[in-house]
């Protein structure tokens, strides 16, 4: 199992980070060693001072897909759900400066967070998923997937001419504005539309 990884897929989050809006999208990996196990609270690695949580869509690859047309890519995915991609900002930051991959600063053990699978079925309208999260149950992070620049589908297509997605893969793509730092004893809980799909406690 893999986990494909959309960058900078909100005008806003690109912005805020003073990054280019990406005219292709950006992608990146990360081992299946990063997925944090399930009711594990997450704990902040002692090698960054300044890690953020990235809440996000995702979505569970159903079937193979390999050179997939963007017309086909939704019957290639059967759920979607809310999840976190951690990353390590100040080690992001110090990668990105001298020119090197992100990998330390993305794939960390424990660095990706998946919530309750929701069949894609329920959602009629996949270009309008609306989805937040809360930290200290104050809201910081809210977005609907029509402010996406590369929708599910394109992002789908795009990816299966790289990389071919087996079932089981997930793909997460891409965080609205509102990043930010969390601090032991913070709660965080996300939500797709009026679900909570994750509640997770900071160590």
């Amino acid at each position: 199992m893999k986990i494909v990884c959309v960058g900078r897929n909100y005008v806003a989050h690109a912005r805020e980070l003073g990054n280019e809006v990406p005219t292709d999208p950006v992608i990146f990996i990360k081992p299946e060693t990063s997925l944090l196990p399930n009711g594990s609270s997450f704990s902040i690695p002692q090698f960054s001072n300044e890690i953020h949580y990235e809440c996000e869509l995702v979505l569970r690859i159903a079937k193979r897909a390999q050179a997939i047309a963007k017309k086909d890519a939704a019957s290639y995915y059967d759920a979607i759900t809310a999840g976190i991609d951690f990353t390590a900002r100040d080690l992001q930051q110090q990668l990105k400066e001298k020119g090197l991959p992100w990998e330390k600063a993305k794939a960390f053990d424990g660095a990706a967070v998946l919530g309750v699978w929701m069949s894609a079925d329920r959602f009629r309208n996949k270009r309008d998923i609306h989805f937040c999260l809360y930290k200290n149950k104050a809201i910081v992070q809210q977005a609907s997937t029509s402010q996406m620049i590369f929708d599910f589908d394109m992002l789908l297509s795009h990816i299966s001419q790289y990389f071919t997605l087996e079932p089981g893969d997930l793909v997460f793509t891409g965080t609205p504005a509102g990043v930010g730092p969390v601090e032991p004893g913070d709660v965080l809980e996300g939500f797709v539309e009026d679900d909570s799909a994750f509640e997770l406690s900071i160590q």
